[in-house]
């Protein structure tokens, strides 16, 4: 059966990124897509599907000239009729064509307005949707794939199949409650249903699993490098980035504002703060360095405190400090986040291997050289460990409201069994079940409320 889409008033916005360049593709979809494809183009018909070369048409002359490909309805990224114009990338050409489309009829495009049609006519979910613009915004080739595997579909079978499987059992358990003298067998008893919810309980895990390193994946870490001046903060950021983004000098106190570098650490995408080494001094500039180097080591995911291997100062009671640093107790916080590095080994003989406790935690702290990059992937493998990080091979894109769905689903299906293996309340098993599903609903869109539509596709770029 073929789809019916009821189609919108046409929009059209440039595809391509602006600026120079070989090719400049303009999209437009809509009810008069197609009319406005023909007129630009000075073609009586377009064959869907079909490349035809065309001189562009204005109203005081030749444009441009390029091809038109028209996509027929349904057959098309949004389900509406789809016109692509592709012409020459300048930047005055592609306004002029675009300024052309406006003119017979279309208007301009919104952020992610393209996309949003596409879920609106069922061509694709919101996994899918945020999947595209997860692919556009990649940084590493991890992310891209992941993103791919997202758009392709991969994630949502996940979700729809364990959607799937709460229907069936919602059916079998509301089926039990309405036609009670239907089975031989205690419904509530008999083990099936609590089987059936621990199956869906095992994959409830191992997807939240996927997720959360997909999540890591595309948000990354926020790490902040803390320390004495002059402990090698800024070497080591400068080692991790693989460019010198950070000055560095003999001078204690070099660095007096925080510095933010985005790092990829393969595969892990990294936020890295430099800040001011932490030390008392009557300097006022230096002063507001250390306060927002304290308010960054607090937002930090990790805290990489560096500390230099010849420096006299004892380093468990520099830890003890900087964790003390301020009026409010976070040190079981801190702790949690913290990894020490020592660095400058290179001056030494021998490397040690100094371990000390703090409240009852041990600290087993990395030794590298910033000079010579020794000890530098010790560090960034017990990095990726601290978080967690450890995406499997098919990996999929996550964001955070994925697992904070994925989450509550988990929590309702075990709300459902211990209705049923501790209460044996039938009814609430049932609504149990349905807030589960409602839950990982949300993550495709079948339940979804308008302001996260909104939210979602405004990020997006116009062109999409």
């Amino acid at each position: 059966m073929t789809q019916v889409v009821v189609q919108q008033p046409t929009i059209a916005a440039i595809a391509t990124p602006i600026g120079q360049g070989g090719v400049g593709v303009i999209r437009l979809s809509g009810k008069n897509a197609y009319k406005i494809g023909c007129q630009i183009s000075q073609k009586n018909t377009l064959i869907p599907r079909h490349a035809h070369f065309a001189k562009f048409l204005g109203e005081s002359g030749v444009i441009d000239e390029g091809v038109v490909i028209y996509f027929k309805a349904p057959h098309s990224f949004t389900g509406e009729d789809v016109v692509e114009i592709q012409g020459h990338g300048g930047v005055v050409l592609q306004n002029m064509l675009l300024s052309r489309c406006f003119e017979l009829g279309a208007r301009q495009a919104t952020a992610g307005e393209f996309s949003m049609r596409a879920f609106e006519n069922g061509k694709i979910d919101l996994v899918q949707a945020e999947a595209i613009a997860d692919a556009i915004s990649a940084t590493s080739m991890a992310q891209a794939t992941s993103a791919i595997r997202s758009l392709s579909g991969n994630f949502s079978n996940k979700i729809n199949g364990l959607l799937e499987k709460l229907t069936n059992i919602r059916l079998y358990v509301e089926a039990s409650i309405d036609f009670p003298d239907e089975g031989d067998v205690d419904f509530l008893s008999d083990g099936v249903i609590e089987s059936k919810i621990n199956e869906i309980l095992g994959q409830l895990d191992d997807i939240l699993a996927t997720a959360e390193q997909g999540q890591l994946l595309r948000d990354g870490v926020h790490v902040v490098l803390a320390g004495r001046p002059n402990a090698g903060k800024s070497s080591l950021l400068n080692r991790l980035a693989g460019v010198e983004r950070a000055i560095v000098t003999d001078v204690a106190g070099t660095t007096r504002d925080i510095l933010e570098e985005r790092i990829n650490l393969g595969g892990l995408v990294i936020h890295l703060t430099d800040t001011a080494g932490l030390r008392q001094t009557d300097d006022k500039v230096e002063q507001l360095g250390i306060h927002r180097a304290k308010d960054a080591i607090h937002r930090a995911d990790v805290l990489l405190v560096v500390h230099d291997v010849a420096t006299k100062v004892d380093l468990k009671v520099f830890v003890e400090e900087l964790l003390g640093s301020d009026e409010t107790d976070r040190t079981d916080e801190i702790l949690q986040k913290l990894l020490v590095v020592i660095n400058k080994v290179d001056l030494l003989n021998d490397v040690p291997h100094e371990t000390f406790y703090i409240k009852d935690q041990l600290i087993v702290p990395t030794y590298v050289s910033c000079e010579t990059g020794w000890g530098i992937d010790e560090l960034i493998d017990r990095l990726k460990d601290k978080v967690g990080f450890h995406p499997p091979e098919n990996g999929l894109i996550a964001r955070t409201r994925h697992i904070d769905a994925l989450k509550r689903a988990k929590k309702h299906t075990l709300d459902a069994k211990e209705q049923l293996t501790v209460f044996f309340a039938g009814e609430l098993v049932a609504e149990s079940l349905r807030l589960s599903q409602q839950a990982l609903g949300e993550i495709t869109g079948r339940v979804t409320a308008d302001e996260l539509l909104g939210k979602i596709f405004s990020s997006f770029c116009i062109g999409k």
